[in-house]
């Protein structure tokens, strides 16, 4: 039995628990296909600038500095020093002491630190929650199965397999996907948050 026999014996309440599924599918697969983008992106452009940024500052050349934050759009660590750069650029020639120059850089160091946590988070909330969620719509669906199979065997007034195979599989195919859900999302929310972690270690370097 292929899964187009399968699902056109399903019933409307099973169908619907499977299409709930499929769209959680579709949803999470899209999220983490986005995230791996843009974490590899980081990863790819921050290794890249970091030398680069310490040589210029290592001469003195904050202009320089600037240049490679806005070359290196994509970098997590390029946003954040973008961020303390021009606070302290925009104080450099100005009468306060350099001691609050230093603190106002920090702040905004601090702030796009933040920022770039919350962004590198976003979407990984639905993922877990599929993640969490999926193994019980599998599992309505799988009580929906197992109703439906005793319901057969009550209209059939048999208790022979036949009576049963529909409800049961409607009950085997609904675990199935849910778990086919859930498992993928668990595992890739647990990978990126250990990518965040990584991230934020090296924010929070380099704003030192």
């Amino acid at each position: 039995m292929n899964f187009m026999e399968m699902w056109d014996q399903m019933g409307l309440m099973a169908q619907a628990v499977v299409v709930v599924l499929a769209i959680q599918s579709v949803w999470s697969i899209g999220v983490m296909v986005e995230r791996y983008i843009t974490y590899r992106a980081a990863r790819i452009q921050s290794r890249e600038f970091a030398p680069a940024v310490a040589e210029a500052l290592g001469r003195g050349n904050l202009r320089a500095a600037l240049d490679f934050t806005e070359q290196f759009s994509k970098s997590h660590l390029a946003r954040v020093l973008s961020a303390g750069l021009n606070e302290f650029q925009a104080h450099e020639n100005s009468k306060r002491i350099p001691g609050e120059i230093i603190e106002a850089s920090k702040r905004a160091l601090q702030r796009a630190t933040a920022l770039g946590i919350e962004d590198f988070k976003r979407g990984l909330g639905g993922l877990a929650t599929i993640g969490s969620t999926a193994p019980f719509v599998g599992l309505f669906g799988t009580t929906i199965g197992i109703i439906n199979a005793f319901a057969g065997m009550s209209q059939a007034e048999d208790t022979g397999l036949a009576a049963v195979a529909g409800g049961i599989s409607e009950a085997l195919v609904a675990t199935a996907f849910g778990l086919f859900v859930a498992v993928p999302a668990v595992w890739m929310y647990n990978y990126f948050t250990s990518k965040i972690e990584s991230f934020v270690v090296e924010m929070d370097n380099s704003s030192s």
